[in-house]
């Protein structure tokens, strides 16, 4: 039975993503490469799925949700217009909330929830950091994988506000998005790698963005 990938993208498009803009865009384009090579290599054994969410306090918006990968859509400066406010816990909620009940769960699956943001919160209604926690906490029992990718915050502070060790920090320049993204997709093929390795979760949930030496220590 071949394992279902889902890779869930949520993706700030606050007003201070505008100077990021275009790097943003190709970074999540290429990542949405690598997943689809991903697809090819392990074609046999994976099924990817892309799941792409982008908010600011004007709107949460679903690009598309758990299509196959090779039916994803790039983003575009059409699609990808930065503005507003950080709302970053009623993005997480919603999404999380949804994505959640949508899941076979006698299926053979495996989740990957990468959120990246320029900005710490500051906007969210519906949700607090204590429900996010909850949340996230109760997923990764399932097995769920959590990173979380910030810029211009106290990076670990805010993670453990919302129970993610998985943490990449970056500089919010061109040149700091384009190897924050390089990393990303090291890292994400990894992932795909240990996942056809068949790793037990407690291993897939630790370590994402770890060079390949530190891994090898832990296994």
């Amino acid at each position: 039975m071949k394992t279902n990938i889902y890779n869930v993208v949520i993706l700030d498009k606050s007003g201070s993503m505008q100077s990021i803009k275009q790097e943003a865009i190709n970074g999540y384009n290429e990542t949405l490469q690598t997943i689809k090579v991903a697809q090819q290599k392990y074609a046999e054994t994976q099924n990817h799925f892309v799941s792409l969410v982008i908010f600011d306090s004007e709107s949460t918006d679903t690009l598309y949700d758990r299509v196959a990968c090779i039916e994803a859509s790039e983003l575009t400066e059409e699609t990808y217009q930065p503005g507003s406010l950080t709302p970053l816990y009623d993005a997480m909620g919603t999404t999380l909330s949804k994505f959640r009940h949508t899941l076979d769960a006698t299926a053979d699956h495996k989740v990957l929830v990468t959120i990246i943001t320029d900005g710490q919160e500051n906007a969210s209604k519906e949700y607090s950091g204590k429900q996010i926690h909850q949340i996230v906490n109760e997923l990764k029992v399932l097995g769920w994988v959590f990173t979380y990718i910030g810029a211009n915050q106290n990076l670990e502070e805010v993670a453990k506000t919302i129970a993610v060790t998985n943490v990449l920090n970056f500089k919010s320049t061109s040149v700091g998005t384009q190897a924050m993204f390089a990393k990303e997709r090291k890292s994400r093929m990894r992932f795909f790698d240990r996942v056809a390795e068949k790793l037990e979760d407690t291993i897939l949930q630790s370590g994402f963005f770890e060079d390949d030496d530190d891994i090898k220590n832990k296994v």
